[in-house]
């Protein structure tokens, strides 16, 4: 039976297990480039046992970030930073992914801290955002115009996605994400919140989902065949005029048809009037990765409070989730795939980390808490 430590292979990429740490908005890049922080930020999670990890939603145009804090991959020049930073996650056995994303009609923000409006188009940090249709995000942060996108504008943001996954494949990664979530641009399209069209990108299901399997189509055009091709979807806006996840249900087995090798769940984010009670439940969506996975026959992920190692062990043990998807809980705690194997009873949880650690944990020990870690139990 797999289990939250057990390998799992996607194409020809295999993962030590199936931990993922999943992509975090961290603004700290300079021109769109990653850095230093990156190198120590995701090398640290991969030599603190995860099995896939991931950066944070990169760019593929200038205007697709959230703020002029954030990396790209929309020039060659951003190559390197890239390179580097996943050499140093292969190196300490992790798998590098990339999630490649656009914010549409979210972009344009202040740093969150500082508040998380968005910047009017006049501002020295701020752009016009565009979307599928002229409607503003809403609520008191995001009601400056958008951008309606032209057809031709649209064929050339399938070029630049296909650009950013060439350039990242050179840079090394094994796996790449495409981000059609959380009110971004391509959750946009698929939601009839935001998407207002009426012409062959708006109006039926089919044709609100075309934005998303062409880009689908771009990315598998040029990423490697032997490399994973994912995809997170906002499968639900949990709101009455929104995406219902019977429409996720229906895309998700679309997209498989055009190459999608696993689909990764989680909320669709576009208006600020949704209704927030799943988003507190644990594990919120676990049983509709279930559905997808029975219905469509595609591997899953998902993430959303699955921080408890109980829980995120149930998810996989279950036949729910292939992946487990982690944010919040990998940023408090570098290391949470070990201290979540001690929890779970594992035989040798040092064996999740490289051999040098592995060595310095497991030898010359004293007192049993004195190494630095909790006493296992205390988050049963």
């Amino acid at each position: 039976m797999a289990h939250l430590f057990s390998p799992y292979t996607l194409k020809g990429v295999t993962l030590r297990n199936r931990i993922a740490m999943s992509p975090m908005t961290m603004y700290r890049s300079e021109g769109g480039r990653m850095g230093d922080f990156h190198l120590m930020h995701l090398g640290a999670r991969a030599a603190g046992g995860f099995g896939l990890v991931f950066g944070e939603q990169i760019a593929v145009t200038e205007q697709g970030r959230t703020s002029v804090h954030c990396a790209g991959l929309w020039d060659d020049e951003q190559i390197p930073g890239h390179a580097r930073t996943v050499a140093m996650i292969e190196a300490m056995g992790g798998v590098g992914a990339i999630q490649l994303a656009h914010t549409g009609r979210k972009g344009s923000e202040q740093l969150p801290w500082e508040g998380k409006a968005q910047l009017a188009p006049d501002h020295p940090d701020g752009w016009l955002t565009s979307g599928p249709s002229p409607v503003p995000f809403g609520g008191p942060k995001h009601d400056h115009a958008v951008h309606e996108l032209t057809v031709p504008e649209i064929r050339g943001l399938h070029r630049a996605w296909a650009d950013a996954a060439r350039r990242a494949a050179e840079a090394g990664y094994r796996w790449v994400e495409l981000h059609f979530a959380h009110g971004y641009l391509g959750s946009s399209f698929f939601s009839p919140i935001s998407n207002r069209r009426t012409d062959a990108y708006g109006g039926s299901l089919a044709n609100r989902a075309r934005f998303l399997l062409e880009a689908l189509d771009a990315v598998r055009g040029v990423w490697p065949e032997r490399y994973p091709l994912t995809m997170r979807l906002g499968a639900d806006d949990l709101h009455p005029d929104g995406t219902q996840f019977d429409d996720a249900v229906t895309a998700i087995g679309w997209m498989r048809e055009h190459g999608l090798d696993l689909a990764d769940l989680s909320f669709g984010g576009n208006t600020p009037d949704s209704d927030d009670r799943m988003r507190g439940e644990q594990g919120a969506w676990v049983q509709r990765a279930r559905r997808i996975r029975e219905a469509v026959g595609i591997p899953v992920a998902a993430s959303w409070n699955l921080g408890v190692p109980r829980a995120a062990d149930d998810a996989v043990r279950s036949g729910a989730l292939d992946v487990v998807m982690l944010g919040r809980p990998a940023l408090a705690n570098p290391h949470w795939p070990v201290w979540a194997a001690r929890e779970l009873g594992h035989d040798d949880p040092f064996s999740l980390v490289p051999d040098d650690y592995a060595w310095w944990l497991r030898s010359m020990r004293g007192h049993p808490l004195s190494i630095g870690w909790p006493e296992p139990g205390a988050a049963r």
